[in-house]
């Protein structure tokens, strides 16, 4: 298998909720069971860095670095455990363009803005993007102590997974393999947040905006390998 993608995701913010299996079903490709905990499935709002992308090897040029947003899910196949995603964000229209050919994701292109501010003591690490005329912002504070979470940690369970999975515009169900060291994470002190997840991601979604999330997280990342699809 060949790798297609190379790049450094970095400062992963991820917020999960608890929601009920039936939620995803109506997202779920053939052939997956949901990843669940005591009956509940899961759902994370994501938002990170893309840095020194390289497709097939080559930069394209303006396109090397840039923030993504997505909303995902977690999967299950044959013990191998994945994420599906519901809708990604990210600012480059070339990106979105080969993401929706090339493996069928659900990119959109949007004004987006990022940052990352560091001191020896803590790391602020937020993002603004505007859908449908408005616009949203995730700030996260941690303190600047990273650290490795066990393997049997809440944590751990949301941030490690091996694969992609989606589906072709046939609606069969595909895979690709994303590959990274184990990620270290940092102490989260405070989340601010205006994400609406009624007025971007659909009606749907508005209980979201009245639930509490169940983990919040910041991972530091690392250079990627993103394989061809299967």
């Amino acid at each position: 298998m060949s790798v297609f993608l190379t790049a450094e995701w970095n400062y992963l913010i991820n917020i999960t909720y608890a929601v009920e299996p039936n939620v995803l079903l109506p997202y779920l490709p053939k052939g997956l069971d949901l990843d669940t905990i005591d009956g509940k499935a899961f759902v994370s709002f994501v938002a990170f860095e893309f840095n020194d992308v390289k497709v097939k090897g080559f930069g394209i040029p303006f396109h090397r670095s840039f923030p993504e947003i997505n909303l995902r899910f977690y999967v299950n196949k044959n013990g191998k455990r994945g994420v599906v995603f519901i809708k990604e964000f990210v600012p480059k229209y070339f990106v979105a363009l080969i993401a929706n050919k090339m493996y069928n994701e659900p990119y959109s292109a949007i004004k987006m803005n990022h940052s990352v501010d560091k001191t020896d003591q803590e790391i602020k690490a937020s993002h603004s993007f505007c859908v449908n005329n408005e616009w949203y912002t995730v700030l996260v504070t941690t303190e600047n102590k990273p650290y490795l979470p066990s393997s049997n940690s809440t944590e751990h369970f949301f941030k490690e997974h091996e694969i992609g999975f989606g589906k072709n515009k046939y609606g069969n169900t595909l895979a690709y393999k994303v590959e990274h060291p184990v990620w270290e994470i940092y102490h989260i002190k405070n989340v601010e947040s205006t994400v609406c997840f009624e007025k971007i991601y659909g009606r749907e979604w508005a209980f979201l905006d009245s639930e509490k999330p169940i983990n919040t997280l910041l991972a530091k990342g690392s250079a990627i390998k993103v394989f061809d699809k299967d």
